[in-house]
């Protein structure tokens, strides 16, 4: 999953997401899915060619016409009006015999587990949230459906095109597993730490580049009576995992991400990671609130929507969520992570993005070939404009949001991913292995809530991820 450098006079967002490739977002693990997990013996193989149907111009993946077909969509930040409005009329009007059967979930392992188990799982899967599934232990066991019929695939619009040739370069590497392209990556996510505009104006305050000036503007917010910054320690602690490090690759430069992602001995014991957790663990111990580790997302962003919170850590995908719940004139805006030192390796103006938001096959349903040309479908103009439509986000597809005018939060998230050029950046372990997600988070919050500090931080993380090293029953990843 290497990405090959280009020169920064060739960049654009295009290449930028080159550089970007997420697995997973808010994931918590789905206890004991795949240890019941129902085996197969070519029972997904049986299941495709009963479901096949006649290959053509309109129809060059070969679905069966009237096999109907489920999609399971995570009802979150992006809601499911994108899948009910845009990407199922779709299909339906490719396919007008084939029933299509929805659900909408924010427990997306809760619904599937049982699936799986019994192996009746759904054709396609929009796997997100608190509560996805593990990506790699999908893919270990063999559940998700190489994706690389799709992507070789005539595209909807121009045939003369392959599905792959439409998209943001290093999208088919974002969801790929050791090579093997398993997950559909679709919406540009862009990271880092949201304010109000309008807040800010009021209060003659500007977004923060140094660690000096980061620290005077979280005093100054705090003498207004207003908690600096927060995040929800219920169920969001990845947000901050991400803060901290984003700040440790600023610090010591990209490869400390790919040392942790490739389990590298050492590689949570790095200084860069320990300085960064040392940093925010002082935001934590002066400008947040204690009270607030017991809230979910929701409740912290509603504070931030009602002024009483500065600063909150999250993906361009909160404008949305929030929507219902924010004022007029809010005016959500992008800051990078700030600068720890003038010798950072990588400038203020870096930071994560990615492809997100995940989507699957499910290789042993009935219907894949389905699910793989419900996917075709997405990745249309036409899915990909009435995706934007619908959640004010941007796809990967590169015909999806031309002339689009997006509302503040994104349109700032998109003007501080051209600022950042070449130097964007990615992790992954967080969809490779669950367990390890699992202890950054609740490492975040020993951290960040005063209980242990940064040495102990990183100590306990590193201890999680060597005994995963060690444990041959875990699939490995590389990039």
């Amino acid at each position: 999953m290497s990405i090959t450098p280009e020169h920064p006079a060739t960049l654009d967002r295009r290449t930028v997401l080159r550089r970007a490739a997420a697995v997973g977002m808010l994931a918590t693990p789905a206890i004991g899915l795949l240890s019941a997990c129902a085996t197969s013996s070519g029972g997904d193989k049986d299941n495709e060619k009963a479901a096949e149907g006649t290959k053509s111009e309109k129809n060059p993946l070969g679905v069966k016409e009237d096999a109907p077909i489920e999609v399971i969509i995570f009802n979150g930040g992006y809601g499911e009006k994108y899948a009910t409005d845009v990407h199922e009329p779709l299909y339906k009007k490719a396919f007008p015999k084939a029933e299509i059967k929805h659900q909408s979930t924010q427990a997306v392992s809760t619904v599937l587990q049982p699936r799986f188990a019994s192996g009746n799982p759904p054709e396609f899967v929009n796997n997100s949230g608190e509560k996805l599934i593990d990506f790699g232990s999908l893919v270990a066991d063999g559940q998700l459906r190489d994706l690389t019929e799709l992507w070789d695939a005539p595209s909807v619009d121009d045939p003369a095109k392959k599905v792959r040739d439409t998209v943001v370069p290093g999208t088919v590497e974002a969801g790929s597993f050791n090579g093997k392209p398993y997950v559909l990556y679709y919406v540009s996510t862009v990271f880092g730490i949201w304010y109000s505009g309008k807040l800010f104006k009021d209060n003659g305050w500007a977004p923060a580049k140094t660690w000096d000036d980061f620290i005077k503007l979280l005093t100054a917010i705090k003498a207004k009576g207003i908690t600096p910054y927060g995040y929800a320690g219920a169920n969001a602690a990845y947000y901050q995992w991400n803060v901290i490090l984003t700040q440790a690759a600023k610090i010591g430069g990209v490869d400390v991400l790919k040392n942790i992602d490739n389990l590298e001995d050492g590689a949570w014991k790095q200084d860069a990671v320990k300085q960064a957790a040392a940093a925010w663990a002082e935001v934590g111990a002066k400008f947040s609130d204690k009270s607030f580790e017991g809230l979910k997302h929701t409740d912290v962003q509603l504070r931030q929507n009602q002024y009483k919170v500065a600063l909150y850590p999250s993906g361009d995908w909160l404008e949305g969520e929030q929507k219902q719940d924010t004022p007029a004139g809010f005016d959500y805006q992008l800051m990078p992570v700030p600068s720890l030192t003038a010798s950072d390796k990588l400038p203020a103006t870096a930071l994560r993005a990615t492809a997100g938001e995940g989507y699957f096959v499910s290789a042993k349903s009935k219907n894949p070939k389905g699910g793989l040309e419900y996917m075709r479908q997405m990745l249309s103009t036409a899915g990909a404009k009435g995706f934007t439509e619908v959640v004010k986000a941007p796809t990967v597809v590169t015909a999806g949001s031309e002339g689009f005018a997006f509302p503040p939060g994104v349109a700032s998230s998109q003007a501080a991913l051209k600022a950042a050029g070449q130097d964007v950046f990615n992790l992954y372990f967080d969809g490779w292995y669950k367990e390890l997600d699992t202890e950054a988070r609740s490492a975040t919050n020993e951290l960040m809530f005063g209980r242990i500090n940064a040495d102990a931080f990183v100590e306990r993380i590193q201890k999680r991820a060597d005994a995963i090293k060690k444990d041959s029953s875990v699939a490995k990843f590389k990039r």
